[in-house]
């Protein structure tokens, strides 16, 4: 556990070195300017009485929140960016004054990439540490042990990661992209531009690739003329062992493979296609769960040529993002990189912050009813709004990965995608 009052030291080694051990993160001193917002001067707090209600861990000065996130295990290669993100975030926050008057103190627990044990921290922020919200959760595994603990304690959770979808609670904010946001429109520019017609599915054996998969599936077979998946295989997390696999591809020769191998998981994967002879150059790969943070430990050299299908991606050519950036590395490191994950847990603060100020209350009650049509215009990835089922509007892109490990940005859609978690005949 720890909380943001500490060192000067900055956070610059990558997510390669966090392989070799790096399990934990600093705490950082208060951005004096981001360059990304002004500072206003701060206004009257309003009273505690009446902005705090239900016992939170909210005070005259302070309000404190949760960070829950896995930085140790085979998940910390993903989600090291987040916490790095959520910290930037509270950071720039309480350099404007903070949440209604009061300054944000985060306390952060490890889900040490083990469900049970989020769920355990999840109670203990709520319960013991009354957080007045919880930033955290990156796979679909956490997020449902966390999920009715949340519920139960009527906690508020801000989850960043893209998702399968199918769910809705009035406890969690999706920041990240559901299934129609990111599967079917990644699986629809795949057929159109590569005339792709057969599909070899493979993932990481938990909810969130098998639920993806079972809707990229019911699209292929459904919705793309003539096409059809002629393997799916899936392995358990932290697997590290994909020759059979890839032999199997090799044999079937599918025009695309669609992967959703998630965590350190992906190293192995990619070095060991390649070293098999697949050049992603000529054999077309999509992703749904490759980042700048997992390329940070796979090596662009070895992923270079593969699509992946995202919201964000670092390379993202606008004011947002290019102030955003600037700002993540003058307080994590020149090294760092930035996935769609992380852009997302970023969010997540911003969108806390507008709504208690919307609402006028820390009360969870009051913060859930007031999220629905709340807009962050200086969001890296350009704009968002909450909808009213609690997920963002956003749109879908598409990624080149380059042998610098970031990404060419080849295609996004005209239009923000409404979203839709419970979209018909998927379920």
């Amino acid at each position: 556990m720890s909380s943001n009052n500490d060192s000067s030291n900055k956070f610059s080694s990558t997510r390669r070195k966090l392989l070799m051990g790096i399990a934990a993160l600093p705490a950082v001193p208060l951005l004096a300017s981001t360059g990304l917002f002004s500072t206003p001067a701060m206004a009257q707090a309003p009273a505690t009485s009446a902005v705090n209600t239900t016992g939170l861990a909210v005070t005259d000065t302070e309000v404190t929140v949760g960070i829950l996130h896995s930085v140790t295990g085979t998940m910390a290669i993903s989600e090291t960016g987040s916490v790095q993100a959520e910290k930037l975030a509270i950071d720039q926050i309480n350099a404007m004054g903070g949440v209604l008057g009061r300054k944000i103190k985060f306390i952060q627990e490890d889900g040490a990439s083990d469900w049970p044990t989020f769920a355990e921290k999840a109670k203990k922020l709520l319960v013991n540490d009354k957080v007045a919200a919880i930033m955290g959760c990156w796979t679909s595994a956490s997020r449902k042990a966390v999920l009715p603990v949340v519920e139960q304690y009527n906690g508020m959770l801000y989850y960043p990661t893209f998702y399968e979808g199918l769910e809705q609670s009035k406890n969690v904010i999706y920041t990240g992209q559901e299934a129609t946001q990111q599967i079917l429109a990644g699986l629809d520019w795949v057929a159109k531009e590569k005339k792709s017609k057969t599909f070899y599915l493979i993932g990481s054996d938990y909810i969130w690739p098998r639920t993806s998969m079972k809707i990229a599936r019911k699209h292929i077979e459904g919705h793309l003329k003539d096409s059809s998946v002629v393997g799916e295989e899936y392995f358990p997390l932290g697997h590290t062992q994909f020759n059979s696999v890839i032999n199997k591809i090799k044999l079937k020769k599918p025009d695309v493979i669609y992967a959703a191998v998630v965590g350190g998981s992906n190293v192995a994967f990619y070095k060991q296609l390649k070293a098999a002879g697949i050049d992603l150059n000529k054999q077309t790969l999509l992703t749904i769960s490759v980042t700048e943070d997992e390329i940070d430990g796979i090596g662009g050299e070895n992923i270079a040529g593969a699509y992946s299908s995202m919201k964000y991606f670092q390379s993202l050519d606008n004011p947002n993002n290019k102030e955003f950036v600037a700002a993540f590395k003058k307080m994590w490191g020149e090294k760092t990189v930035i996935g769609d994950v992380t852009q997302a847990a970023y969010l997540g603060p911003w969108l806390w912050k507008m709504t208690v100020e919307k609402a006028g209350s820390f009360d969870v009650d009051k913060v859930s009813a007031a999220s629905p049509g709340i807009e962050f215009n200086k969001a890296p990835e350009g704009y968002v709004k909450i909808h009213n089922n609690h997920h963002l509007w956003s749109k879908a892109r598409i990624g080149l990965a380059q042998p610098d490990g970031q990404f060419k940005v080849v295609f996004e859609t005209p239009d923000l995608i409404e979203p839709d978690p419970f979209p018909k005949g998927y379920q």
